[in-house]
């Protein structure tokens, strides 16, 4: 499979007052106002609100093992890894499978109290879902997403990239919706976060062994 950089075809992100505020502000009020039954997730993702379910056992076998791994990592550092939070940015929402910030999410409340606010959140973690829709959300939509709103790093765990990849995602752009740094690291070599709080953390065979 070729690396995501190819996948991904550029985009140029508009001024605040030429992004369809309108729509923005309606799909922010359905989303709110969205009750899902348990088991279900909704995010608002490029324009479009996006509901999937929860993830299958091997994804929450990784999702945890990645979380205890980072919980460890960072120690008293002051930051813990998150999940199950809503990750809000200019009305846009996401639940990304696990994300880096301050131990009391009190420190970076989003404007609505509905979650944090993503300028305070240091790195996020998505672990990839089979399908081509759900594949395209992690590699490509939020991949966007992540970059516009400058969360500096961003980690996907994909078991469905040839025998399994890692890959880091550093250096965001916002005005361009890109990250300028990528690297892609196949499983059983060790992917290690260059920068940040969880600098130095390695996402290895241990982590993404089936």
């Amino acid at each position: 499979m070729t690396a995501l950089a190819e996948e991904v075809a550029p985009v140029v992100d508009k001024p605040v007052s030429e992004q369809g505020s309108d729509l923005d502000e309606v799909l922010w009020q359905a989303w709110k106002a969205m009750d899902l039954p348990e088991g279900y997730r909704a995010e608002i993702i490029e324009g479009a609100i996006e509901v999937s379910p929860t993830g299958r056992r091997r994804h929450g076998v990784l999702v945890n093992r990645l979380r205890r791994a980072l919980d460890s990592h960072l120690g008293r550092s002051g930051y813990v890894a998150h999940q199950d939070v809503n990750v809000i940015h200019r009305q846009k929402a996401w639940i990304p499978d696990l994300f880096v910030a301050t131990l009391d999410l009190d420190e970076i409340p989003d404007e609505d109290g509905l979650g944090v606010d993503a300028a305070g959140v240091k790195m996020v973690v998505e672990v990839a879902s089979p399908g081509h829709r759900n594949l395209q959300r992690d590699r490509v939509r939020k991949r966007r997403e992540y970059a516009r709103a400058g969360i500096p790093v961003y980690v996907i765990v994909d078991d469905f990239d040839d025998d399994g990849a890692v890959f880091v995602l550093t250096s965001p752009d916002p005005g361009k919706a890109k990250y300028a740094d990528e690297h892609r690291v196949p499983y059983g070599t060790d992917a290690v976060i260059p920068e940040g709080p969880a600098k130095g953390f390695a996402i290895g065979k241990e982590i993404v062994a089936s």
